[in-house]
């Protein structure tokens, strides 16, 4: 009897919605520090007050940072559509097209053809680096995933970090571990007045072709007979086969696809930020990752729309909220923001943006 009171007494607690309790006090608490430290940010004194040209700057250089993830985060999001899998790997085929164009550049710019003939040699940095990005996608694809495509999914996950492993190893042996100078054509390195205030040439470039490479892929992914087949076999994988579409090439064009976007997105980065590494591809890898969760893993447009995003959050937030609680450096801070949100997005919406509780495919 004591034994069956005592039960009752407890009994109310295992209904309570605990969870949804917790999640709303988090979500109070993080909306109150967002709300005070860009209140303190915004009302400084005059003198260290960040003025209204430096904000569009760093919205302007956080869509160009958030491009490159978009472009990055397609892949993730188009091998995971397919495949129900995260390809870890994915960061170092972006870090592969970067070298694979490197010393193209280097050449160019020691003989000066890069500033002579711009458009032949910027055509020649993208060919090479998504030759490079594509060939290392495909052979992950070939030597390590289609082997243990049937396996658990614990199986992949762990390939695939043993993967992006070795290739920063391979690469860091074969060409060493510091950082190389990117050179970029001088007609890039200027700036250009938008609305009255000065942004960086490169930061437009980047964007605009970023919106261009989605569109492509939107439409080939909508309207081609390849972009349907992998439509059908992010769908129903068996289904697909049995009515006649061949996996193993649906899959292996994938990868192809995803490599392509990466090594756009090498060349864009490297100019960006003039400099490139064997170990370049984790971080923007790892951001890459959170902005395709952000945006719905399995959505080309919610990947897209989290790229931008997150490079948004990660320009302006840290001088946003932290400038105001007089944090010498809250630049430095932008990788906390990263992680941050990917956090917060898998309490909160796990499904992403625009996904929902059955995860978007393609």
């Amino acid at each position: 009897m004591a034994a069956s009171a005592g039960g009752r007494k407890l009994g109310w607690t295992v209904g309570f919605p605990w969870r949804r309790i917790i999640l709303t006090l988090v979500a109070i608490g993080i909306g109150v520090f967002v709300l005070i430290g860009s209140y303190r940010t915004l009302t400084l004194p005059d003198a260290e007050r960040i003025i209204a040209e430096t904000w569009f700057q760093l919205m302007v250089r956080g869509l160009a940072l958030g491009a490159v993830y978009a472009l990055i985060a397609l892949g993730y999001t188009l091998v995971y559509g397919i495949l129900r899998t995260i390809n870890f790997a994915h960061g170092e085929v972006f870090m592969a097209g970067a070298f694979g164009s490197y010393f193209f550049a280097a050449a160019f710019a020691e003989s000066g053809f890069l500033d002579r003939h711009i458009v032949v040699s910027v055509i020649v940095l993208l060919l090479s680096s998504m030759a490079v990005s594509v060939g290392v996608a495909v052979l992950l694809e070939r030597v390590a995933y289609r082997p243990v495509r049937r396996a658990p999914r614990v199986v992949p996950l762990i390939t695939a970090i043993g993967a992006s492993l070795f290739l920063q190893g391979t690469f860091s042996g074969f060409f060493g571990p510091d950082f190389k100078g990117y050179p970029k054509p001088e007609i890039l390195g200027g700036q250009w007045e938008l609305f009255g205030v000065t942004v960086k040439r490169t930061d437009i470039v980047v964007f605009l072709t970023m919106v261009v490479a989605v569109a492509a892929l939107q439409y080939f992914v909508r309207r081609t007979t390849t972009g349907k087949s992998m439509r059908a076999v992010a769908y129903d994988r068996e289904i697909a086969s049995l009515m006649g579409i061949d996996v193993d090439r649906v899959v292996l064009t994938t990868f192809a696809i995803g490599g392509l976007l990466a090594g756009i997105a090498a060349v864009l980065y490297s100019m960006t930020f003039g400099q490139i590494g064997p170990f370049m591809g984790f971080l923007p890898g790892i951001a890459a990752f959170t902005a395709a969760v952000l945006g719905g893993i399995g959505s080309i447009g919610g990947a897209a729309l989290g790229g931008l995003l997150l490079g948004i959050l990660q320009s302006v937030g840290p001088y946003l909220l932290l400038s105001g609680f007089h944090v010498p450096s809250p630049f430095q801070l932008k990788d906390v923001v990263t992680f941050s949100v990917l956090v917060l997005v898998l309490l909160f919406r796990p499904a992403g943006l625009l996904g929902s509780e059955e995860v978007d495919r393609l």
